[in-house]
């Protein structure tokens, strides 16, 4: 496999299809390799001790999986016991790999990288891969546990978006109350894998207003939610999938239709994309396709503008 190469600028958070195209691309290239060492850069990532890091060496990968947005390496230690080292990349983490004979240690706090495993095949070839986690909010984790369920996050997860049924998903929303579906999609414990960028696609492709109460819609819009759920994260694990690692990023980015494209033509309909600004984020939508031409109340700049 290719050099993974560098990063696009876009650093939205890794949702479902990113992740997914993580954790099959990491089975093909390290499956029955094992870690020659394992090394810490960020000491608030790691949240647990037991096993401890210590586990990692010699251990060897037997496969990959994906819960919700967590990436899952499931290991075999040297001893025989099987355990996972689990990592959430939060919005600015990104793995990275590449061949190399010789490296200085890792300096913990002094560069971008979180944990860095080293290692090697039968053929002797040594690959260093790195979690590494850009700017200055380290939200980041890694677990190293024995049974999954001793990750908090993952014991919270609703059913899965890329496995949930039509019956299942209309059940959802029909006790989710006054939720607005911005809000749902986006809930771990409701429905897990959905994030930011891939909820207001969604939303844009079925033609709902973000903030439409869950419990509100037809069954014709409940069909047309779950048509464009399914449709738009197959779309995206594809495009993820058929990208060269380094280019994931830069694929979700080209791929979007409305979220991050405050101010461009909307590609349906041409009217220009809108905004809302929440406190510590924000979203996008069509006025047109989606509001019925009324624009949403951008509520943090009226409260700033009062």
């Amino acid at each position: 496999m290719a050099n993974p190469g560098a990063t696009s600028q876009y650093r939205g958070m890794p949702e479902l299809p990113e992740v997914q195209a993580l954790a099959d691309t990491i089975a093909e290239q390290f499956t029955g390799h094992w870690i020659a060492k394992a090394e810490l850069g960020s000491l608030s990532a790691l949240k647990t001790y037991d096993p401890p890091l210590g586990a990692l060496a010699d251990a060897s990968l037997l496969g990959t999986s994906r819960r919700g947005k967590f990436l899952i390496l499931n290991l075999v230690s040297a001893d025989g016991e099987p355990f996972a080292l689990v990592t959430h990349l939060s919005r600015a983490g990104w793995v990275h790999w590449r061949t190399s004979k010789t490296l200085a240690p890792l300096r913990p706090g002094k560069n971008p990288v979180a944990l860095r495993l080293t290692w090697r095949d039968e053929a002797g070839e040594t690959t260093v891969l790195d979690v590494t986690e850009a700017g200055t909010q380290k939200r980041l984790a890694v677990y190293l546990v024995r049974d999954l369920a001793d990750v908090e996050g993952i014991g919270r997860l609703g059913p899965d978006a890329a496995a949930v049924d039509r019956e299942q998903f209309g059940q959802i929303l029909a006790t989710s109350g006054k939720r607005t579906l911005k809000v749902l999609l986006r809930e771990q414990s409701v429905i897990a894998g959905i994030g930011n960028a891939y909820s207001d696609e969604i939303l844009h492709a079925a033609k709902l207003s973000p903030y439409a109460q869950a419990e509100a819609l037809t069954p014709d819009q409940v069909d047309a939610l779950y048509a464009a759920m399914k449709q738009t994260l197959a779309e995206a694990t594809a495009r993820a999938h058929s990208a060269e690692l380094g280019a994931i990023k830069a694929e979700k980015r080209s791929g979007l239709r409305v979220h991050n494209r405050t101010g461009e033509p909307c590609d349906v309909c041409g009217t220009v994309i809108a905004q809302v600004r929440l406190a510590d984020s924000s979203f996008q939508y069509c006025p047109t396709c989606q509001t019925g031409g009324k624009p949403l109340a951008d509520r943090r700049m009226s409260r700033l503008l009062k």
